[in-house]
């Protein structure tokens, strides 16, 4: 059944991961329905390389799949990939993309875009933490579940690189942890209960 939403009151999921993520993008991807009424942010980790996710993830996915510009409208059953060397933001419906705060060592992109999701985001949240190196979001998960939001961890044995999902998990405040394909299901399940 499709799902139609207006304004900034449906769920967003944020895919954070890096190294190994994209084998994590495409499992998830495959079994999300275009129609649940949900914005899928995938942001990827990677702080020098030009993102190519854009052009290999459309034929994994049901949904448009775009790169985020800067003051793009933030939509419903469309999958939105951060581009690199940018920290992304959330303000009144839009997307926001600023220089990248931390350009040395480790980047923190997923945390910095989770903690603007708490603060200027008014529907449902959903954190995932899939495959990557260091623990890029692990440290804003306790501001989802704050506000009300589910949070998902990678299971380790699904994943290419364990870092970000152990970093997760160690926090604290992970409500589930799975298989991307199950990642998906649960996605599926709370966009319904939402509806």
């Amino acid at each position: 059944m499709k799902v139609v939403r207006t304004g900034r009151d449906f769920p967003i999921v944020c895919v954070g991961g890096s190294a190994g993520g994209l084998d994590a993008y495409i499992r998830l991807l495959q079994h999300l329905p275009s129609d649940m009424g949900v914005a899928i942010v995938i942001v990827n980790h990677v702080r020098t390389l030009a993102t190519q996710l854009h052009e290999v993830l459309p034929r994994f996915s049901k949904m448009p799949v775009e790169l985020i510009t800067d003051h793009l409208l933030i939509r419903p059953n469309r999958v939105f990939i951060i581009p690199e060397q940018r920290d992304l933001h959330v303000l009144e419906g839009d997307f926001l993309l600023e220089p990248i705060s931390k350009p040395r060592g480790w980047p923190d992109v997923i945390t910095v875009f989770l903690r603007s999701l708490t603060e200027h985001w008014d529907g449902k949240l959903i954190a995932v933490i899939v495959s990557g190196y260091d623990g890029d979001g692990a440290e804003a998960l306790r501001g989802i579940k704050r506000v009300g939001g589910t949070t998902i961890a990678q299971r380790l044995d699904t994943e290419k690189q364990p870092d970000m999902p152990e970093s997760a998990i160690a926090s604290g405040f992970v409500d589930f942890v799975l298989s991307p394909e199950d990642i998906a299901k649960t996605i599926v399940r709370l966009a319904d209960a939402e509806g």
